[in-house]
């Protein structure tokens, strides 16, 4: 009969010495600009939408707001390099796709001009950010 293993023998332990608690995807200069897009969609662009465009439009954009973050923060906890770049593109997708949200919002007057050039400038700034981080990342990979 086997003696059973202490379940504590499977943990993973970080070595301490090394580790900076303040140092994750919180510290990425793409995450911090994609938050501040995050928090202008939903402070300033969702409340402008007439309560028609709330179950489409308005989830449209809820989902895709979250998602540049959510995807980011996903990718830099992944092992492999080759992993995280993928959630990090999933991540430009979700600029993209709010782009086009935005677009939508102008088109159907809910924004002013000065409310889709902001969001145009934080859009194309955070979509700079993430480009680059992400070849940052494919350089580790070579």
């Amino acid at each position: 009969m086997k003696k059973k293993k202490d379940i504590s023998t499977f943990i993973i332990r970080e070595n301490l010495e090394k580790y900076n608690s303040l140092k994750d995807f919180q510290s990425l200069k793409a995450w911090m600009k994609c938050r501040e897009i995050k928090l202008f969609f939903y402070q300033i662009i969702l409340r402008k939408l007439p309560k028609e465009e709330n179950f489409v439009l308005g989830t449209q954009i809820r989902r895709a707001a979250i998602s540049i973050t959510s995807n980011i923060a996903e990718g830099y906890g992944r092992y492999h390099y080759q992993e995280g770049i993928q959630f990090y593109r999933i991540s430009r997708a979700s600029l993209y796709e709010l782009k086009d949200h935005l677009l939508s919002c102008m088109d159907f007057n809910y924004i002013t001009a000065e409310e889709f050039n902001k969001g145009m400038i934080l859009i194309e700034t955070g979509k700079q950010l993430l480009n680059g981080y992400i070849n940052f990342i494919g350089k580790k990979i070579k």
